[in-house]
């Protein structure tokens, strides 16, 4: 009977009666009993019959069918429930990630390119039901993962990203939010959604960043636009050692906010200043409560019932009070 619910639990007020109905039941029997008076007993022989003692049985049959009719009555059944989940808003992400040298910089820790790899991946984690890609620029743009519901695949891209020299050093803002563009604009999702993110200004590429945003309006693109760095000084890195490590300096933060707000104003998104570790978090939050894809779920109900073994326990107890009491305590009666 594990994981057993009743249909009609209000019968189970009915055994409240059960004590009621046990005082009738032996007053009944009193009732039914033959007395006689004598003046003495000596006559008598001392000994009990057994079927005498044995007679209130009768009545523990009687009460145990009624108990089993009352738990039938409440309907006992276990349930198999099963769960079907189709999402009827579906929502295409991609991530436009710099990748130039001024993201290893070490104002978020260890370095901001790190940090954004580790916010991005739990951020990917929790959009279980929508497709992602991957692009990354610096003075030049390419996919590293196309708009895929494979999150195995997009997070591998995430894990990979390093600063190399794959692209020319240089942030090509325009050329990153184009080609993430050019991802989505056959899309047939619901929602189409561009996390662009930078920590400088546009100095590369040949394609403005205000001509980039209006494509992505025009294809209904929405762009919620990060700016990655504290305020004032961070230290960057300005040259190479011998030995291949980066020689770090401080220097001055410039990121062209304005021209972020102006590409999520032209497309409805939203523009945000990730100056540390903990609000780069909060970012990635706020964006992933601001895009929440509907997802129907369908529950299907497997009920089995289980009162019918009650139901076989009364009637087998009550043939049973019945026999006996016409045929073995019959002269009882």
């Amino acid at each position: 009977m594990k994981n057993v619910t009743f249909l009609n639990p209000e019968f189970f007020w009915l055994f409240v009666l059960l004590p009621v109905a046990l005082l009738w039941l032996v007053w009944k029997r009193k009732q039914q009993t033959p007395t006689l008076k004598i003046s003495s007993l000596k006559g008598f022989q001392g000994s009990r019959s057994i079927l005498a003692t044995l007679k209130p049985i009768l009545f523990v049959f009687r009460i145990i069918a009624l108990s089993a009719i009352i738990v039938a009555m409440a309907r006992p059944r276990t349930v198999d429930i099963s769960n079907k989940t189709k999402t009827t808003k579906g929502i295409d992400i991609v991530m436009a990630i710099d990748v130039s040298g001024s993201m290893l910089a070490k104002d978020l820790k260890p370095n901001r390119m790190e940090s954004l790899k580790r916010v991005a991946s739990g951020f990917v984690n929790e959009r279980v039901n929508d497709r992602i890609g991957l692009v990354v620029y610096a003075a030049e743009a390419y996919t590293k993962a196309p708009v895929t519901s494979d999150k195995a695949v997009v997070l591998e891209a995430i894990n990979s990203i390093k600063y190399d020299n794959v692209l020319q050093d240089g942030t090509a803002i325009g050329m990153g939010l184009t080609t993430a563009v050019n991802r989505l604009k056959d899309s047939k999702a619901k929602s189409k959604i561009i996390i662009l993110m930078t920590d400088g200004v546009n100095n590369a590429g040949f394609i403005e960043p205000d001509t980039a945003a209006d494509i992505a309006s025009q294809y209904g693109i929405k762009v919620y636009t990060i700016g990655i760095g504290t305020n004032g000084m961070a230290e960057f890195p300005y040259a190479i050692a011998p030995n291949g490590q980066f020689l770090f300096r401080m220097m001055q933060v410039e990121i062209d906010e304005q021209m972020m707000k102006t590409i999520a104003r032209k497309t409805g998104g939203k523009y945000f200043r990730a100056t540390g570790n903990s609000k780069l978090v909060q970012i990635y939050s706020e964006i992933n409560k601001l895009e929440t894809t509907e997802v129907e779920e369908l529950k299907f109900y497997d009920y089995e019932e289980k009162f019918r073994p009650f139901v076989w326990i009364a009637g087998l107890l009550l043939l049973t009070e019945i026999v006996l009491r016409n045929t073995v305590f019959r002269s009882f009666i």
